[in-house]
């Protein structure tokens, strides 16, 4: 017996795939994000005090979290350094800068109330600072494998 996958005929119609199988499909960087955030989360589980969740289930559950909302994160700082580089006037680009500053600074406390409404007490990221230094090594563990599976240039970024 053939360990190869039976082909269809061109007669039979071929099995439909679900819209988020073939979603990921075409974006494999984003599992491979998901991969990179529970490893990263799991070792700041182990050796970060602050940080707890109460099963590997969780902190898969928490990863995908993070994921999404950093995914939003990203889009919106994006958007605002797109606002930033086009503003042609002082108070645009003060007003842009500031934006920058509030998006930074408040998606870590909107991670943690996230992570606090979704999962109550079963997971904790700690404060401001544990997560702020999570997040920094998410992003550049991220940033790290995507550099080593993806062709990316040295001068770009393999974040956003």
């Amino acid at each position: 017996m053939s360990s190869a996958p039976s082909q269809a005929s061109p007669d039979e119609p071929r099995p439909r795939q679900g819209g988020a199988r073939r979603w990921l499909r075409a974006r494999p960087s984003h599992v491979v994000d998901l991969f990179v955030y529970v490893v990263v989360l799991n070792l700041a589980i182990e050796y970060v005090p602050a940080v707890i969740s109460e099963s590997f289930s969780l902190s898969l559950l928490t990863a995908a979290l993070l994921k999404l909302a950093l995914e939003l994160v990203i889009l919106l700082k994006n958007r605002i350094l797109v606002r930033l580089k086009d503003a042609t006037t002082r108070r645009a680009k003060v007003v842009a800068a500031v934006s920058l500053w509030v998006v930074a600074a408040g998606s870590k406390l909107v991670v943690l109330e996230l992570v606090d409404l979704v999962f109550g007490d079963a997971v904790s990221l700690g404060g401001f600072i544990p997560v702020t230094l999570l997040v920094l090594a998410l992003m550049a563990s991220r940033a790290g494998v995507r550099r080593l599976l993806y062709d990316v240039p040295a001068g770009t970024s393999a974040i956003g």
